[in-house]
């Protein structure tokens, strides 16, 4: 089974750092554009970040923008989502994907990725 893996979540202080990584199962992450995404109690779930495969291309939500960073790790097959600076807002079920089809531009729609995670929860906290 394809199938992709968070980890990484957990409680953090307003202002405080959190890293989030991902890793797939079935197949090899290096070859797949991934989209980071997230979803808040009561709201529909958003695009926060993406990267093209074997990395090097960005896209990021504004909400996010300036602290929030996207990564690979080629030799470890992974990608990294570097969170600094949490706020309130960002607590939420953060969810990474994988995208089948070959792109040189990673896209920022829930519809374009086909393989998920099951999600790993994020508090923001005081």
């Amino acid at each position: 089974q394809l199938q992709l893996v968070e980890s990484g979540g957990g409680l953090v202080q307003p202002g405080g750092s959190l890293r989030l990584s991902c890793v797939a199962s079935g197949f090899n992450l290096n070859y797949h554009n991934i989209g980071w995404f997230r979803q808040a109690p009561g709201k529909e779930r958003e695009a926060v970040s993406c990267i093209t495969d074997f990395g090097g291309r960005t896209n990021y939500a504004d909400s996010v923008k300036g602290r929030f960073t996207i990564s690979r790790d080629n030799a470890k097959t992974t990608v990294t989502l570097e969170m600094n600076s949490l706020k309130f807002e960002d607590t939420a079920i953060y969810y990474c994907a994988a995208d089948r089809t070959l792109r040189s531009m990673c896209v920022m729609t829930e519809n374009t990725y086909d393989y998920w995670g099951q999600g790993a929860q994020v508090t923001v906290s005081s």
